[in-house]
């Protein structure tokens, strides 16, 4: 019999896509199945860039390109970076990718021998601990409970860091919680990575567009501590802010030799993301902005009712997000009244009873909690919080 290597068996398999196949299944069966468990704007790709991409394979665009991206497209990253983020970068030290998370898993692989450790904030994004499992790294979670707001403080870190610490991930806006640093919260975790110059930081901005509260500006650690831009690898993508997941179109900009050597990796792997798709986010990232702005709108009225309709259901209670489309809802009372063991048997419940799919927190290492996404349309969500107040009345 054949069997799967070490490194693939000690890998779980994401949790927010077997909960997502199992909602798909039902639904397929016959069953009324309303899936929150999907992190995936239900907007169409905005025309302008449908358009792009099209004119793009009539032109005969449909070749390989330089493994790390067209100069175009590095052109446009590089000026979006300048102009939004006042960060500067070179040629070499941009790749393209297929999707943010081959960008995070390059970086990985990259960047990590047999032993290191890699810093996780918890809750964190379920893919990051298995991607440095990956790298034959070590993940090393530090909690952050809601009563820190899901963010990690510098006290926390300092205490985490070891001298086999070799990474230190940062998600803001977060999934699952939508927390958003501030920059000075990212000034005080810098005071703390400043006395720490071999950790590398790598700050994974994928929903910098969706934030929700004007106070509280997108700014990334690399932005708010300049003494940390040469160990910072900032990653973003296409895919959130412009509706756009399946074209699979990250990036990444941060040191050359770090880059380098993900783009020597990606050589040998996938090589180039899908030459239709970078042309696609070229249109993105160089065209009218307004369309961002108009889901980034929908969102946060999706938000403010979704969140308001949690907080009436009994035993469920919920912080507006600041950011992301995530709410990441405390199930603790629920749980413990319908006499469940855990946030995993709570999530089967919900899809066997009030027929929603939703993924536990325990997956995104904080039990006792449930992330609903609210990227799906809104009839969805107030069907949703009926059902919730049915359940649980």
């Amino acid at each position: 019999m054949g069997h799967a290597s070490r490194r693939i068996s000690q890998l779980a398999a994401s949790p927010t896509l077997a909960i997502s196949a199992k909602a798909k299944s039902l639904a397929a069966a016959g069953r009324d199945v309303l899936n929150l468990s999907a992190g995936e704007p239900d907007f169409n790709t905005p025309e302008f860039i449908r358009r792009a991409a099209c004119e793009a394979l009539e032109r005969g665009a449909t070749r390989y390109t330089p493994a790390d991206g067209t100069a175009e497209l590095k052109q446009a990253i590089a000026d979006k970076l300048k102009r939004e983020n006042g960060l500067g970068y070179e040629a070499d030290q941009i790749i393209a990718t297929t999707g943010a998370k081959q960008a995070l898993f390059n970086a990985a692989l990259a960047a990590l021998d047999p032993g290191d450790e890699v810093l996780i904030p918890a809750p964190y994004w379920v893919s990051y601990p298995a991607q440095a499992q990956l790298a034959s790294a070590e993940p090393v979670f530090i909690p952050c409970p809601a009563e820190q707001g899901f963010k990690l403080t510098p006290e926390a870190l300092e205490k985490a860091i070891t001298p086999k610490s070799r990474m230190l991930v940062i998600n803001s806006p977060g999934n699952p919680s939508g927390a958003v640093y501030t920059r000075e919260e990212l000034q005080a975790l810098g005071a703390v990575l400043d006395k720490h110059k071999d950790l590398l930081v790598v700050s994974d901005d994928i929903y910098e567009h969706l934030i929700y509260n004007p106070d509280k500006p997108f700014a990334n650690i690399a932005m708010a501590v300049p003494s940390l831009r040469e160990r910072t690898l900032v990653v973003n993508g296409v895919s959130k802010a412009y509706a756009m997941t399946g074209w699979r179109l990250g990036y990444a900009a941060g040191p050359a030799w770090l880059v380098g050597a993900m783009k020597k990796l990606q050589s040998q792997s996938t090589s180039n993301p899908a030459t239709a798709s970078q042309a696609g986010a070229i249109a993105a990232l160089t065209g009218d902005q307004g369309c961002v702005a108009e889901m980034r709108a929908a969102f946060q009225d999706r938000r403010d009712r979704f969140v308001a309709g949690i907080n009436r259901v009994p035993g469920l209670s919920c912080t507006p997000p600041d950011g992301a489309f995530y709410a990441f809802v405390d199930c603790r009372d629920a749980i413990a009244a319908k006499k469940l063991d855990n946030d995993l048997a709570f999530a089967e419940w919900l899809l066997d009873g009030p027929e929603l799919a939703a993924v536990p927190g325990s997956a995104f290492g904080l039990e006792g909690f449930m992330r609903f996404s609210y990227a799906c349309g809104q009839d969805t969500l107030d069907a949703a919080v009926k059902r919730l107040e049915q359940a649980l009345a």
